[in-house]
């Protein structure tokens, strides 16, 4: 089911988390373009569109007429100078989205070559939850899950113990 290259924890736990909160019959836009993880959803029987890679810190009108019974943001937010703008948009009643924590033995994400592949967010769990209520959602679920890795040293260590990653399912109030 999952490609050798896939990201298999992040993909598994995502999509445990996904089917635990939303049904296949309703339709999803995923934000961001057409991606391994989107085409996984369609394989499991999901109705999934993408954005089309405008910036979504300037042009949000995608988002203002989608017509789509969830949004799905994996890994999205933290690319954004101004993720309230766009969690404020979305139009649909539903909300799964996924975030890299803030780990405070390792800096931000920087691209050397990508200007586009940048993070100008990495949240802790309390303010992605507290940009969510103040963007009018409410938090119905979550789950916190770590991103061990193989190689050895300190940092390597603390990744087994310490969440990476914070999912969401919320709904609009």
């Amino acid at each position: 089911m999952y490609a050798t290259h896939f990201p298999k924890k992040r993909y598994k736990n995502t999509l445990e988390f996904l089917k635990r909160h939303i049904a296949p019959s309703e339709t999803i836009l995923d934000l961001g373009v057409e991606n391994p993880f989107s085409e996984l959803l369609k394989t499991e029987g999901y109705s999934v569109s993408n954005t089309s890679g405008e910036d979504l810190d300037v042009n949000t009108s995608g988002l203002e007429t989608d017509t789509s019974d969830v949004v799905t943001a994996f890994e999205i937010f933290e690319h954004l100078l101004s993720p309230f703008t766009v969690l404020k948009n979305i139009k649909s009643k539903k909300l799964v989205a996924s975030i890299p924590l803030r780990l405070w033995f390792a800096s931000a994400y920087r691209s050397k070559t990508d200007m586009r592949d940048r993070h100008f967010h990495e949240f802790e769990s309390w303010q992605f939850d507290w940009l969510l209520e103040k963007t009018g959602w409410k938090i119905i679920a979550s789950e916190k899950w770590t991103n061990p890795t193989k190689k050895i040293g300190f940092r390597p260590l603390l990744r087994w113990f310490t969440p990476r990653y914070y999912i969401v399912y919320a709904e609009r109030i």
